[in-house]
This record gives structure tokens, C-alpha cells and sequence, in this order.
């Protein structure tokens, strides 16, 4: 049965960071689904993120791709303004761009330190920023995090906490930016699928399967779904919160 109040996201812009990867293109897939003209923002993930905005071309879509490297804050900037004028409009902003890379924390340097919180966080606080000026009197600011902003794992001190740090920006900004009647938001993933995941770490999956009452890995769509929800007028009363998807493993005992 068709919708009877059409597609939530129609006749709105959205930015999505990061879009030429995999949580990324779910994001954008459903946005785009929900009738949202999207923005692909890349660094080195051209080639992904042009094909992305060819399919969601081709599917009746609008959509582009657009460079910046989100480590430079003049490019943060130059991406949000670039991506408010394509679209006339920008109503919607996922700050999706980040690094997930392992290091014990024993063998962890500062620059890889920086790193982590240049790619994930402040490149949050920059575009974010940036877009306050085109989101004034309404419009979503979503920030992707992580199960680990709250519950850390090995190799991962340098993630888990610039995601934790991700999480209470979402606060503060819903905080500052509620009278000006943006919403800001955080979804959670916890492990998304990819090819090849199962292969290259049974043991991990096999063990979040068994840990997860849903008992399945979580998709990108998952994502995105979640994204959608909070973008519309259905989470019209709901800022500075985080949606966890993660099928339901935080749930999990501990002990």
C-alpha cells in the first residue's frame, strides 16, 4: 500500500560525510528513498561516492558527489556551503566521516591519536558549525557514533573515546541549537556487516550472533533507517538523544 503522506524526507537536502563508504551509502540510499535530494561527501572515496550518486540518479533521485577533506576546516566549510547552494536548501546534515582503525592502546602515538579525533570528532564540530548558518529555523543534525562511546574494546581507546566525545557534543549542540530550532541527534551501530566480515573474523561474528537477541549482524540500511526517522517530522520532538542499533546487544550481560 502506498504511503498516503508520501515520502517523509521530500523536497528537503541532505549532507552525508563519508558517503562513498559502506555505512555511508546505506545512509544515503535511504535518504534518498525517503525522498531527499543528497549531497555524497568524500575524501578518498571518489569513485564509490560518484557511482552512488549515478544509481540514486538513475533510480529517479537527485543527488551528487562532492571532495573535501574534512581534516582542513576551510574544506568543511567550502563542502556545506557548496552543498546548500546545489540543492538550494540544506535541511539535513549526518556527520558520517571517520577512521576506525585498531592500535593497542601500549603502541598507540599521538599523531594517530590526533588523527582519530580530527577525522571523527572535529570534523563533526566543523561541518556542523558550518551548516548552523543554512539550518536556521529548522532542520536535522545527526552525528554517527558507536556502541563504543560507551562501552570500549581492545585496540579501540583512541575510537571509543572520540566517539564518546561525539556523543556529548550531540548534547551540547542540541543544548545551543534548540532555540534556533535545530535538532541534533546521534545514532549508535553496533556491527555492521560487510562482504567478507565473516570470513576474515568467524570468531568475532560468531560471538556478536550469539550475544545479540535480534541474532544477526546489523546492515547498513539499519543505519540509514534510523537516520530517516530522526531527519523527519516524526522525531519533531526529539533532540539531543542517541538511538542505539545494535540489535539489541547492549542488552547482553556483562557478567
Amino acid at each position: 500500500m502506498a504511503d498516503p503522506y508520501g515520502p517523509p524526507l521530500a523536497g528537503r537536502v541532505a549532507l552525508v560525510t563519508g558517503a562513498g563508504g559502506l555505512i555511508g551509502a546505506g545512509i544515503a540510499r535511504r535518504l534518498a528513498r525517503a525522498g531527499a535530494a543528497v549531497v555524497l561527501g568524500h575524501c578518498t572515496s571518489g569513485a564509490a561516492a560518484h557511482a552512488l550518486a549515478g544509481e540514486l540518479t538513475a533510480a529517479g533521485g537527485r543527488a551528487t558527489a562532492l571532495a573535501a577533506d574534512l581534516t582542513d576546516e576551510a574544506a568543511c566549510r567550502r563542502l556545506v556551503d557548496d552543498a546548500a547552494h546545489w540543492g538550494g536548501r540544506l535541511d539535513i546534515l549526518v556527520n558520517n566521516a571517520g577512521i576506525q582503525p585498531v592500535r593497542p592502546l601500549a603502541d598507540l602515538t599521538t599523531a594517530e591519536w590526533q588523527a582519530m579525533a580530527d577525522a571523527t570528532m572535529t570534523s563533526a564540530f566543523r561541518c556542523t558549525q558550518a551548516a548552523v548558518a543554512h539550518l536556521t529555523g529548522g532542520g536535522s543534525v545527526l552525528h554517527i557514533a558507536s556502541i563504543e562511546g560507551t562501552q570500549p574494546t581492545h585496540g579501540h581507546a583512541h575510537y571509543s573515546a572520540a566517539k564518546a566525545a561525539l556523543l556529548m557534543f550531540t548534547r551540547s549542540a542540541a543544548l545551543e541549537y534548540g532555540p534556533l530550532g535545530i535538532r541534533v541527534n546521534a545514532v549508535s551501530p553496533g556491527l555492521i556487516d560487510r562482504p567478507g566480515l565473516a570470513r576474515d573474523w568467524p570468531d568475532g561474528v560468531a560471538r556478536w550472533r550469539a550475544a545479540a537477541p535480534l541474532g544477526r549482524l546489523g546492515r547498513p540500511e539499519d543505519v540509514g533507517d534510523a537516520c530517516v526517522f530522526l531527519a523527519s517530522d516524526g522525531a519533531a520532538f526529539i533532540t539531543g538523544h542517541n538511538l542505539v542499533v545494535d540489535g539489541g546487544v547492549s542488552t547482553h550481560p556483562t557478567w
